[in-house]
């Protein structure tokens, strides 16, 4: 008996060790580290052995609780993005390649963000130089003057070099207004839809999902409206009550468009607003029009992030996604990599988002180009993932850095594999509070290859008594009986191992 049972010892200690941490990313607060790759001679491997005391803080693995899977992370593909894009692109060849590929490039183990959701506008925003639809001919209830081509020829020529690095693209379709002559204010800016209209509107969106396949791009998802309860006169806008976006979604859905011609892939998620509102106008497009809907998207301006939650626990066969937050020009770095961790890309996830996206891609050192006269993005005005200054180089901002260590976490590891999967973790320990968390578990192409286990670490213990002071916490990781030990700098910690 007392040898089976060193043998046995023996055994689970082999199989403790086997496991190894190779893979350790970082962004620091002093941007000493910008999603930067630990070197294997700066104390790598981080073995997996037989646990004991615990850290400052302790990681728990809990991984028999598996939820959503996720989407991946991403910005919007507005006309000014393109441009300022298109305009590197003549300007600096290389340079507009190695950023294309910095933030979609999504090949494992390669040093970029890797981005996976993109959401593209149907039509102009408040970052277009121009007022446009996809059908501008007054009345054409049959959509017989409808072209995707009135949108800028750079808008699809940057669109076309993305998807050339990401197969995996995720495009979510979006209008910000329904074409002028739909609207009781014959006007994109403010307004509301007609209700007459629904039909019309409904083709519009088809023909819109048609149009960007026609030009080789697959479509994920498709919204009805982006913030259909604000309806701001200096930009396109609409207002749409839960009632109408519902008609809206089953006429596409159900009745002659999607789900007949060859679109049944193709997602439809409603709302596009603000968390404040996470009880009321989803909840009801879910009673009025559920089997249209594959799930909801909130924006950040309003609200909490929690209140994502309210609306899973109400409809937990629904999908919930996250699609819009815009940084701030001027403001500190440090501070916003926090605000983002806990409560886009850590905290999203925790709250069901398979997906968390900021506001543009791109835009210049003033936050433009903006639609001539529109109010949006006031004070200091909105910064892009990317600054784009127009002299042939760009600046990666805090956006990027955060969700490069968040995207690296979720891919799939293999050409054709699945995403990862939100898993259960909780953290004990004197230092508990110091540590945010995210775990994912990553499946293989091949069932017989071992799943990857990633976490993503907020360290943002950065005060002592009230007083500036980054200080580093001592961790464990607990894992299948197993435990690694890490000391986390203040900033983003990304790690994996595999079994």
């Amino acid at each position: 008996m007392r040898l089976s049972a060193i043998l046995c010892l023996a055994s689970l200690a082999n199989s403790a060790l086997s496991q190894q941490i190779w893979d350790v990313w970082q962004t620091t607060w002093d941007r000493q580290k910008l999603f930067t790759r630990q070197s294997t001679n700066n104390g790598l491997p981080i073995n997996f052995g037989i646990p004991g005391a615990i850290g400052q803080a302790d990681i728990v693995i809990e991984d028999t609780q598996v939820f959503q899977t996720m989407d991946g992370f991403g910005a919007t593909l507005t006309d000014s993005s393109a441009k300022l894009l298109s305009q590197l692109k003549v300007q600096n060849l290389n340079n507009y390649w190695t950023l294309i590929n910095q933030l979609f490039n999504p090949a494992d183990g390669f040093a970029g963000a890797g981005l996976t959701a993109l959401r593209l506008p149907i039509g102009a925003t408040d970052f277009s130089n121009t007022l446009y639809s996809f059908d501008d001919q007054s009345g054409d209830i049959g959509l017989g003057s409808f072209s995707a081509n009135n949108a800028p020829s750079y808008l699809w020529s940057v669109l076309s070099d993305i998807v050339s690095v990401n197969p995996i693209l995720k495009i979510f379709l979006l209008p910000w207004s329904p074409p002028y002559w739909m609207k009781t204010s014959n006007d994109m800016r403010g307004g509301s839809i007609n209700p007459a209209h629904v039909t019309a509107f409904a083709n519009y969106l088809f023909k819109s999902v048609q149009a960007l396949q026609s030009k080789g791009h697959a479509i994920y998802a498709i919204g009805i409206q982006n913030e259909p309860k604000n309806n701001n006169p200096t930009y396109p806008t609409a207002r749409v009550s839960a009632w109408v976006e519902a008609q809206i979604a089953t006429q596409l859905r159900q009745v002659t468009l999607l789900d007949n011609d060859g679109g049944s892939q193709v997602k439809i998620i409603g709302y596009e607003h603000n968390w404040n509102d996470a009880g009321l106008y989803p909840k009801e497009l879910m009673q009025m029009a559920g089997s249209a809907f594959a799930g909801v998207a909130f924006h950040c301006y309003a609200g909490g992030v929690r209140n994502q939650s309210l609306f899973h626990n109400d409809f937990p066969s629904k999908e919930v996604h996250f699609t819009e937050c815009s940084g701030t020009l001027g403001t500190d770095w440090w501070s916003n990599v926090k605000v983002f961790i806990l409560n886009r890309f850590i905290g999203g996830p925790e709250n069901w988002s398979r997906s968390a996206m900021m506001w543009n891609y791109a835009l210049d050192s003033n936050g433009q180009p903006k639609l001539p006269g529109t109010n949006s993005c006031g004070g200091s005005g909105c910064r892009g993932v990317v600054t784009i200054p127009g002299d042939g180089g760009y600046d990666l901002n805090e956006e990027y850095y955060v969700m490069a260590q968040t995207s690296r976490a979720v891919l799939p590891k293999d050409p054709g594999g699945p995403f990862a999967q939100r898993i259960g973790v909780t953290v004990g320990g004197s230092h508990n509070w110091a540590l945010r968390v995210g775990a994912y578990s990553t499946r293989r192409a091949k069932s017989t290859d071992p799943k990857r286990w990633t976490i993503v670490v907020l360290n943002w213990n950065d005060q002592s008594n009230g007083k500036w002071k980054p200080t580093s916490v001592s961790s464990t990781i607990e894992f299948r009986g197993k435990q690694a030990k890490f000391t986390f700098p203040v900033g983003i910690t990304t790690l994996w191992w595999f079994e």
